[in-house]
C-alpha cells in the first residue's frame, strides 16, 4: 500500500493533484484506513496513471469521470468507451491545428524582429509607440 505522497511521487503528480482526483471520484474502490487516509495499491495507482494520461491528452475532469464509471462496468462498455476516445481525438486534432496556427505566427514574427534587428528596419512591433492599429496579415 502506498501514501498520498508516495503515490505521488510515483506518478510525477503533487499530492494535492492524487486528492483532487481521488475526490472527484477518479479511483475506484479507493481503500482507506482506520484514520479515513487514503491508500492506494496497484490497481488503485492503475487508475491514477490512466487518468493522468487522459488528462494530459486534454480530457476533461468530466470526460474522465464518464470514462471511468463506463470501464468500471465492465466489457459492455466498451462501444461508449470508444466513442469517447473518438471524440476526444477530434478534440486533440482541433487542438492541434490551433497550435500549429500559433506557431506560425510565432514563426512569422520571429522572422519579423529578425528584419529588425539585421536590417535596422525601425520597430514596430512595441505597441507603445504604435501612432495607429497595425493590420495583421501573417495568417
Amino acid at each position: 500500500m502506498y501514501t498520498v505522497k508516495q503515490a505521488a511521487n510515483m506518478l510525477n503528480l503533487t499530492e494535492h493533484t492524487v486528492r483532487f482526483y481521488t475526490d472527484k471520484g477518479l479511483v475506484p474502490h479507493l481503500k482507506r484506513d482506520k484514520n479515513n487516509i487514503r491508500l492506494f495499491d496497484d490497481e488503485a495507482i492503475h487508475w491514477l496513471t490512466g487518468v493522468k494520461y487522459l488528462k494530459e491528452c486534454g480530457m476533461s475532469i468530466d470526460a474522465i469521470k464518464q470514462f471511468i464509471d463506463l470501464c468500471v462496468k465492465g466489457d459492455s462498455t466498451i462501444r461508449a468507451r470508444y466513442e469517447i476516445i473518438l471524440e476526444q481525438t477530434k478534440i486533440a486534432q482541433k487542438r492541434l491545428e490551433e497550435a500549429k496556427r500559433t506557431a506560425e505566427y510565432m514563426e512569422y514574427k520571429a522572422n519579423h524582429y529578425r528584419q529588425i534587428v539585421d536590417q535596422g528596419i525601425p520597430d514596430d512591433t512595441n505597441p507603445g509607440k504604435w501612432i495607429q492599429i497595425p493590420v495583421c496579415d501573417a495568417i
